[in-house]
């Protein structure tokens, strides 16, 4: 597990990557904001994490528990989901806007395409929604 990196995932550059190219200017894990989302926009008062679905325990194709040692992952993944929804909480009471993108929205067999991804964040960086939450196809 210590190969396995929070920071600068290939999921995340894509998508910093889409968003750079689009004019957007951004922070990087930023230490102050509960989360250390992955992307802060606060030009936007918008923050953008990008999950992994395995870690985050993701209801898509992506995401099966482990066989192997399954009290010890199913405490962890539980563990990691309930403080996903408490650093949600927490950045919407002080007035941030959320976005979720999730592994599934960038790979595997129900991925969106990168264009239209991109897009979809770029018009809700655009708008005034509070919540925005990018999976692949059903």
């Amino acid at each position: 597990m210590a190969a396995i990196r929070s920071k600068n995932t290939k999921p995340e550059l894509i998508i910093r990557r889409g968003l750079h190219a689009l004019g957007y200017r951004y922070r990087l894990h930023d230490t102050k904001l509960l989360g250390k989302p992955d992307l802060v926009l606060p030009k936007h008062r918008a923050v953008i994490f990008v999950h992994g679905c395995f870690w985050h325990g993701h209801d898509c194709h992506l995401f099966h528990w482990p066989a192997n040692r399954e009290d010890f992952w199913r405490r962890k993944i539980e563990g990691n989901m309930e403080r996903d929804r408490q650093h949600k909480t927490a950045l919407g009471a002080v007035g941030w806007r959320i976005a979720t993108v999730w592994e599934c929205s960038l790979k595997g067999r129900q991925r969106l395409p990168l264009p239209h991804l991109i897009d979809l964040l770029h018009i809700w960086l655009s708008g005034d929604a509070a919540e925005l939450d990018l999976r692949g196809r059903d």
